[in-house]
């Protein structure tokens, strides 16, 4: 049988085998298994069939409960069946994977581990999830590489249909689901060879069918339950032999070798470190070389976790052995060891073995580094006379004092391995373009090769680090990469920001994107850059990639031109057949995006290598730039302590007496990161200004703003800070001024290109117009600092009904790490500005908490007065009555504080509790002179020596109105949680939903949601979705007591202003449903507010409101904002790249979907016509 080698990733690796061994999969996107879901859907639309020559069905479901549901039926009607899933999905199925597993239901569930959120959420690895399903009844197998991620999905495949114990197959989340391997392929024959068609047919015969009926999930009493649970023992304890037969199996069809235990090591081992996944492998070369060295050392890997077999877990240790270190990645608070030391350490009691002295230990949570100095010092430790015990390796715990001590200049070294770094910028292409460098690599030299992508869950403009290995032999090194012999750092501001030159080992080749050129760069670089150079003696090269980019329209996207400066000059191909290949990966990267991206992009392959340039440089460093420090002098002594840290890429050193305990963490801290990450940003031209407000308006970030104020407020302004005439009687004798924040602008040109004034000397130029960022960088930042100074115009002299007045409000929300350009932050933006210093704010997981809540930074922040939103994440489905639970708080709250004052009405005054009790708060002012009563409420409280009184003072601030926000996008409202939502909406309680509806799953990659339009391609809807998107705004107006709006701020600002101030003012339930243009639609991000106008005047958007409290004036409580549909859907549609990519590649079947798309649309605007002139009373 011949060798296929491929170069693919651990998800792909485990999703082929299992479309290929399913007949169903039932599907839902979650980080970091999704992709698992992705490919899936993409082969069956494509037609690719499973081994039995059936194409698989595909179903995309709600929630991962309503997928693990999907399962169980398909399962128990007798369909070969299986889902993908990672943390709280996992969690989710909980309930469906008892069922299955005891109902002795034959199913594998790939799982990507990742943490469980706990304190905080973690798109990142561990064993948190799977370890809280060993309880289900499945069984556990774990892989460890992306080789092992395919051959065991085959192994759990085959011994799930005769063991009929349902299986979770995992793997490390990221490090193995992400790490892309050049791996050999196992082909459809050893497949078949593995699966038993029998075995098949029987798991067929046992379905639910009406023919030969039979009763399941019946309800059993005391009498005989007990007995009921105890039948599957003899299942169970036949499931590892089964394993093993599998196993052997496999090896004799493909010559790789597994059992249930691994062990590699010395033969006379002393000491052994026991582990699962991705950690192995890691362990396993450094076992190698501590043995190479003469140590007698050794190294178990467990395969088959659950059913935990002891007597093959005993065979694997050598006789030899007397000290046994075994290592979770995960934590049970509270628990005597962790999941795998508690097993091993009774499976040796019961055995008899107490000669063997075991000890337990944590490492790696949320793909915390496990590098091979670590495996050194845990089994130094193992080896200790009085080692420690329920240790952790890899932080530095000063709290409780588990640390072990690490040497981390023990590294292994692989001379015939070629390591190569990229630091790159969050959606620069950096990822992406080293992607295809592997597949390249992997796939068209005899190297093995392997890539592994580290960045944070920022959305955009956080840094990435590639980390790239090929050589000679199999890669086993699960770990970053610490001394690279290529380091190409494709933004210059890195060099100010971090230890870019850390990466590079002595004579590296150092590769840098500068503007620039060969002989003015050295000058230009920190001393500390010039210093490591020279000391390394690094090769040293440069390019400015933008300047390549714009002059061959690829914008701000550099990944091509500087993949092809690695091949240029790495040598790993000749440059020629380098080219070629990069091209043959364009094509078919962006080939589905249309032929101009794919011209664009060998374009910069063709410009790149003219404007690549060797750098000489002197002896000594001349320099006189210093590295400037990761925050200002004057940042809180919080932020310059941790913050600082995270930021500077030193989190790992972060002690854990520095972690806040419950997970809370100060507000406004974005303001002190100062990514500088715009290459161009707006500069305001007063002399042309209208001084409309739309330019702040419109804003993602909160980086332009505008202020009114006095003239006084002038003294000693830096001689650049720009200042007019305010407009307007209202702001008679103020001045005015627009400023940007230089080095917090993400340069979307969004404010710019909304900006209607123009220039009547130059008709090209507008009041706000882009410049290079660089020079402007230092006046800037002095003209920022001296603009956020100027005292803020009095809320309460405020028209919040003015889209420009609101303007004038402090945002509350700023320099988030959205996408540039993002559609929602302007919504939430607004929702701070208007109401902010009083909002308590439930967020669903996904975008919005994602670029609302990411270390090392956070957006909201306080105001003067240090109020400011109090901001909570909890989960994906259960936002709605988490926030929920704020209003209830509120209430009963409020109603203890008005008790109270009653109560104590004689000894703080009748008057002021009158006040107190009867005030309005329906303005800002009536807001202000409440807070004043609170205060003074206050004061009297104190000189009160009484229970109550301090009982009041406890509560005495929801004597201010608490307004309560639940924020989430279209997965959250329309999908996962979407009962929730409704069930919130019934109650009546005076709840704001803000939907921020981009159509998809943006936060996992653009996977079809119920919100998603018909036509339109995504993920998981790989031919068009078939369906109309749900109305949520239709849905919700049924009820006839919910405030109601759809807005699209592009499309009509004062529309979206009233919304959210009626919303707000409405003391029942409210939900607004924002439309949010999304860089997962494939448009120009700077023109995204079009796209918004668009799709309301192809009536594919109505903008409305639904005012209860209409009923009782007019009857007329629904309000339609936009006119009738003026252009036809097909206009705003193929504006966009998710519809108009259908068109290229299926153009009858998108001509088909795009026609009844538009039947949907007129037949929807006019039920809304109908539904306007109704009469409600």
């Amino acid at each position: 049988m011949d060798k296929r080698m491929i170069t693919i990733d651990g998800n792909e690796a485990a999703a082929w085998i299992g479309h290929k061994l399913s007949e169903v999969v039932a599907i839902y996107p979650i980080t970091p298994s999704s992709s698992m879901g992705e490919h899936a859907d993409a082969w069956s639309a494509q037609g690719r069939t499973n081994i039995w020559g059936t194409v698989p069905l595909v179903q995309e479901m709600q929630s991962e409960g309503g997928a693990s549901a999907a399962v169980h039926g398909a399962l128990q009607t007798g369909a070969l069946t299986t889902t993908f899933t990672a943390s709280q999905g996992l969690m989710l199925m909980i309930p469906s994977m008892y069922k299955i597993a005891a109902e002795l239901t034959p199913a594998v569930f790939h799982v990507s581990a990742r943490s469980l959120a706990c304190q905080a959420l973690s798109i990142f690895g561990d064993h948190s999830d799977t370890m809280g399903v060993r309880q289900t009844g499945f069984a556990l197998l774990a892989s460890a590489s992306v080789q092992e991620a395919m051959d065991l999905a085959v192994i759990a495949h085959a011994s799930t249909l005769k063991a009929r114990v349902p299986f979770v197959h995992f793997f490390d989340g990221f490090r193995t689901s992400h790490e892309i391997q050049k791996i050999e392929l196992v082909p459809d024959e050893v497949m078949k060879s593995m699966m038993d068609d029998e075995l098949v047919i029987a798991a067929r015969n046992r379905g639910m069918n009406p023919n030969h009926p039979v009763i399941r999930g019946t309800s059993q009493n005391p009498d005989v339950y007990f007995q009921g649970r105890e039948t599957v023992n003899p299942y169970y304890l036949a499931t590892p032999g089964i394993v093993q037969d599998y196993m052997d199996r496999f090896a004799e069809l493909t010559g790789r070798s597994y059992h249930l235990f691994d062990y590699v090591g010395h033969p006379e081992a002393e000491t052994v470190i026991i582990q699962m996944a991705s950690g192995c492998e890691t362990a396993h070369a450094t076992v190698e070389h501590l043995v190479a060295g003469g140590e007698k050392v050794g190294l178990i890997k467990v395969r088959l976790y659950r059913p935990f077999h002891i007597e093959s877990l005993l065979s694997s240790i050598p006789d030899t052995v007397r000290n046994i270190a075994v290592l979770d990645r995960t934590k049970e608070p509270g628990a005597p060891g962790e999941p795998l030391y508690l097993d091993v350490v009774t499976a040796l009691v019961e055995s008899g073995r107490n000669d063997i002295r075991v000890v337990g230990g944590r490492y790696g949570l949320s793909s915390k580094e496990y590098c091979p100095a670590m495996v050194n010092a845990v089994m130094k430790e193992a080896s200790k006379d009085r080692p420690k015990n329920h240790f952790t390796v890899g932080i530095t715990d000063d709290v409780t004092n588990t640390s072990i001590d690490v040497d981390y200049d023990f590294e292994l070294k692989f001379p015939d391995t070629i390591q190569a770094v990229f630091i790159g910028l969050g959606s620069d292409g950096t990822v992406g373009a080293n992607k295809n460098s592997i597949k390249i690599i992997g796939e068209e030299t005899d190297n093995y090769a392997q890539g592994y992508f580290v960045y944070d869950s920022k959305k955009a403009g956080a840094r990435t680090v590639s980390h790239l290995r090929f050589g000679p032999d199999p890669i086993k090194q699960t770990c970053l990469i610490s001394r690279a012999d290529f380091v190409g750092c494709h933004q210059f501001i890195f060099l100010e920001k971090y230890d870019v030159l850390g990466y590079a080992a002595r004579g590296a080749t150092f590769l840098l994107n500068s503007p620039y050129g060969k002989d003015q760069v050295w000058d230009m670089l920190p001393r500390k850059v010039q210093e490591a150079i020279i000391s390394k003696q690094v090769k040293f090269y440069v390019i400015d990639a933008y300047e390549v980019a714009r002059e061959t329209g690829m914008g701000v996207r550099i990944n091509t031109i500087m993949q092809t400066c690695f091949f240029a000059i790495s040598g790993v191909l000749p440059r020629d057949e380098a080219i070629a290949k990069i091209k043959e990966a364009i094509e078919k990267t962006y080939g589905r995006k249309g032929e101009e991206i794919v011209r664009k992009n060998f374009e910069a392959v063709d410009h790149t290598l003219a404007n690549l340039h060797r750098v000489e440089f002197p002896a000594e460093a001349a320099g006189d730039i210093p590295m400037p420090p990761t925050v200002p002098e004057e940042a809180p002594e919080f932020v310059k302590r941790v913050t600082a840290r995270i930021i500077a890429m030193e989190g790992d050193s972060v002690p854990v007496s520095d972690m806040p305990a419950d997970g809370s963490w100060p507000l406004g801290t974005t303001r002190w990161e100062k990514r500088n990450v715009a290459l161009e940003i707006p500069v305001w031209d007063p002399d042309t200004c209208i001084q409309c407000g739309f330019c702040s308006l419109v804003c993602p970030h909160a980086a332009i703003r505008m202020k009114v104020y006095e003239e006084k407020h002038l003294k000693g302004a830096p001689g650049t800070f720009k200042h007019t005439d305010a407009k307007g009687g209202k702001f008679k004798d103020l001045r005015f001024t627009v400023q940007v924040a230089p080095e917090d602008c993400t340069g979307c040109g969004t404010c710019v290109h909304v900006c209607p004034a123009k220039n009547r000397q130059d008709p090209d130029r507008k009041a706000i117009n882009l410049e290079n960022q660089m020079p402007l960088r230092e006046p800037e930042r002095e003209n920022y600092a001296f603009f956020l100074d100027i005292p803020e115009y009095d809320r309460c002299e405020v028209n919040t009904s003015s889209p420009k007045e609101t303007q004038l409000l402090r945002p509350l929300f700023e320099y988030s790490g959205a996408c540039a350009g993002c559609g929602e932050t302007g919504y939430v933006k607004l929702l701070t500005q208007l109401y902010g210093d009083r909002a308590v704010i439930a967020n669903a997981t996904g975008c919005s908490s994602i670029y609302g809540g990411n270390l090392p930074t956070t957006p909201y922040t306080t105001d003067e007065n240090g109020r400011g939103p109090a901001w909570n994440n909890s989960l994906f489905e259960d936002a709605a009555e988490f926030g929920f639970g704020f209003r209830l708080t509120a209430d009963k709250h409020t109603q203890i504080a008005r008790e109270l004052l009653e109560k104590l009405s004689g000894k703080i005054g009748d008057i002021l509790v009158g006040e107190l009790l009867e005030a309005g708060q329906g303005t800002e002012r009536d807001i202000a002179r409440q807070r004043e009563r609170v205060s003074e409420l206050r004061k009297k409280l104190a000189e009160i020596d009484s229970m109550d009184a301090r009982m009041l003072e406890s509560v005495a601030d929801y004597l201010v109105h608490r307004s309560v926000w639940v924020i989430g996008g279209d997965g959250w409202a329309y999908d996962i949680g979407y009962g929730g939502l409704d069930h919130v909406l019934a109650q009546g309680r005076d709840v704001n939903l803000l939907v921020l509806d981009t159509g998809v799953y943006s936060n996992t990659g653009g996977q079809c949601s119920k919100a998603t339009p018909l036509a339109a391609v995504a993920k998981f809807a790989y031919s068009g979705k078939p369906q109309p998107k749900k109305d949520l705004a239709m849905l919700s107006v049924s009820y006839g007591n919910i405030y109601v709006a759809q807005v699209a701020l592009g499309a009509n600002y004062g529309q979206a202003v009233k919304a959210f101030n009626e919303a707000e003012s409405y003391r029942g339930s409210s939900i607004i449903i924002a439309y949010s243009h999304c860089i997962a639609h494939g448009i120009d991000m700077t023109c995204g507010l079009d796209e918004q106008k668009l799709a309301v005047e192809s009536g594919f958007w109505p903008l409305l409101r639904f005012d209860p409290r209409k009923i009782e004036v007019d009857g007329k409580p629904l309000a339609l904002d936009s006119k009738d549909p003026s252009i036809p859907f097909k206009d705003f549609a193929y504006n966009e790249s998710r519809f108009r990519s259908l068109a290229d590649s299926m153009p009858e079947h998108a001509e088909k979907l795009l026609d009844d798309a538009q039947t949907e649309i007129d037949r929807r605007w006019g039920i809304w016509k109908q539904m306007e002139q109704m009469t409600w009373k």
